[in-house]
Formats: structure tokens, C-alpha cells, sequence
């Protein structure tokens, strides 16, 4: 059901109690049940209570370490891969935060008129602007502070995707594909972590960019079917709306290229050395890992939201094996 642009202002007293928790969040997380009261709605607005989206962000960082630790010829789990896989893990719980925040606050106004997002924390009036820019600030901070323990190409590589990140939550308002602008900041990790091994951009870290932004444009428009109602009345856009009845048309197409850049980045490092063994779990890997992708279309009901919801959900899982072959194939 759509709320009316009348909902509640945020100046209006916080609800009370179990109601103000968000409808997407699983119940009884750890932030329901273990963290103080106060902490609360800031935790909910870094998603905190949701740790989905960190994943998502972290995988193609480890995917982008390991293809670069490969092609550094680096031996398996030495602690400057671990170092680094520590400090991006960390990256992407904090920056994603961030970006969690700055997109509340964007849509503050939309978010209050929606059934899904009426109790995040700032349309529900638990959280100030003022506190949460606040927030994303020193958020922004700690990842700064992470970012400079690499070196300065890195560096230089990460701040440039800022203006990315910032103009994402508006694109909805503009194009249909504002999953595809999300795919250039969210994948970003992509390109990081091979440049933190190789201190350059080289082909496989650009295949496997482009792999993870159909990956993202394919499970992002899954989750996006869950308010398309709401966007539609409100004249927001999105892929779901734009793919509409023919979603899985072009989810084959989006997962399928997914796959092939997948598989492409990771022969373009390793193809001239890899042994027969090797290729072999190679591709067995990476088609178990298309059949992932293959389940979430077939299973997948456009029309009923808490099926979106988990399927969507299942994209951590497809991020977790591709990095399990990788790393196999590293061995």
C-alpha cells in the first residue's frame, strides 16, 4: 500500500517500540536485540542491521585482490593479501554505510511516502539531518583513514569515485538506469583491488569491472521490483520499471554477461599458465556459479516482494563462490 504525501514529517516525534524498526530488515538482527537503544536508529541507518549490502560491496574487492595477487605471483594467504583483504572488508562496512546515509538523506522525502522505507530513521524523525550528515562524515573519516594505508595510485583511485557515489541517489529522478549508475560506484571495488597489488589499471581489472556492473544492474533491479508501484506513482524510474514483464529477458542477459566477463578477466590473468586441472575448476566453479544466477531468474516472482527480497539476498552467496574459485584456482 502507498502511503499519501501526507506521512509524518521528520520533525515529528519518533515512534515508539518495536514499530520502529524497518520493514526489509530480518527480525530479531543483532541490532534489534544486542545494541543499546540510543544506537539504534543510527545503526539502521547505516544498515547495519541489514549487512547484505556490505558484502556485495566487499566481493568485488576480493575477487579484484585475488585476480591481482595471481597475476603478481604472490603465494597463496601471505599477509599482504590478508592485510589487504582486511582493510577493504573494512572499507566496505564503513563506506557503505555512508553511502547508505547520504541516499537517506537525498531521499528523505520519497522514503516517507513509501510503505517500505516510511520507518527508516530519518523520514520516521529518529534522526535529524543535521546528526545524520554528521554521521556520514565521520564515516567518510574512517575510510579515509583505511584508504590511505594503500599506496597512492589506490588512493588517487578511490577518491575518484566520489562524484559517482554522490550522484547515484539522484539518478532515478533523470534515467531508467539508475542501477547502472549504481553499478559504476558499487563495483568500484573491482578496479581497487587489483590496482592495490599492481599499483595500475590492466585489462582483467577492467573485464572484471564490467562483469561486476551487470551483476549489480541484475540484482539491484530484482530489489527494485519490490517499489516499483511506489516509483511509478511518484515518477521515479528504474530498471524494473523499464524491463517491466520481459525482467527475466533481461536477467539472462545481465547474468549471462556477468559470467563471461567473470570468466574472461580471469583467464586474461592466469590463461597462458594455467594447467589443465586449473581451467577444468575454473569453468566447473564458474558455471556452478551461473547456475546461482540461473536459480534467482527462474525462481524469481516479480510480483510478490518478499520473494524479490530473497532472491536478491542470494547475490552475497554468488559473490562468496566466485571468490572461493578464484582463490581455488590461486592455489
Amino acid at each position: 500500500m502507498t502511503e499519501r504525501p501526507d506521512h509524518p514529517s521528520t520533525s515529528s516525534r519518533p515512534a515508539q517500540g518495536p514499530d520502529t524498526r524497518v520493514m526489509d530488515a530480518r527480525s530479531n538482527n543483532w541490532v534489534d536485540v544486542l545494541a543499546p537503544e540510543w544506537a539504534r536508529p543510527y545503526l539502521r541507518l547505516m544498515r547495519a542491521d541489514r549487512p547484505i549490502g556490505f558484502w556485495l560491496l566487499f566481493w568485488p574487492c576480493a575477487w579484484s585482490l585475488t585476480l591481482g595477487s595471481i597475476a603478481e605471483k604472490e603465494v597463496w594467504l601471505n599477509l599482504w593479501f590478508g592485510r589487504n583483504l582486511l582493510l577493504f572488508l573494512i572499507g566496505a562496512i564503513v563506506m557503505r554505510g555512508a553511502g547508505c546515509v547520504w541516499n537517506d538523506i537525498t531521499d528523505r522525502h520519497l522514503d516517507a511516502q513509501v510503505a517500505r522505507t516510511k520507518m527508516r530513521p530519518i523520514p520516521s524523525g529518529q534522526v535529524s539531518v543535521k546528526k545524520a550528515l554528521l554521521l556520514m562524515i565521520a564515516l567518510c573519516l574512517i575510510g579515509l583513514s583505511v584508504l590511505l594505508q594503500f599506496d597512492w595510485f589506490t588512493v588517487y583511485l578511490g577518491l575518484s569515485s566520489v562524484l559517482i557515489v554522490a550522484i547515484y541517489p539522484f539518478m532515478k529522478r533523470f534515467t531508467n538506469w539508475p542501477q547502472a549508475v549504481l553499478g559504476l560506484a558499487f563495483g568500484w571495488g573491482a578496479l581497487m583491488g587489483w590496482a592495490s597489488m599492481r599499483d595500475m589499471i590492466e585489462l582483467p581489472a577492467l573485464l572484471l569491472y564490467a562483469g561486476t556492473i551487470c551483476w549489480i544492474i541484475g540484482y539491484d533491479t530484482i530489489y527494485a521490483h519490490q517499489d516499483r508501484e511506489d516509483d511509478a506513482l511518484m515518477g521515479m524510474k528504474s530498471t524494473a520499471l523499464r524491463f517491466g514483464e520481459r525482467t527475466k529477458t533481461w536477467l539472462v542477459v545481465f547474468f549471462g554477461l556477468t559470467v563471461v566477463f567473470l570468466l574472461a578477466a580471469a583467464l586474461a590473468t592466469i590463461g597462458g599458465t594455467i594447467s589443465l586441472s586449473r581451467m577444468a575448476i575454473l569453468m566447473l566453479g564458474m558455471g556452478l556459479a551461473g547456475g546461482l544466477l540461473l536459480w534467482q531468474i527462474v525462481t524469481l516472482d516479480i510480483n510478490d516482494a518478499d520473494n524479490c527480497l530473497d532472491r536478491f539476498r542470494h547475490a552475497h552467496i554468488f559473490g562468496f563462490c566466485v571468490f572461493v574459485v578464484f582463490a581455488i584456482v590461486w592455489l
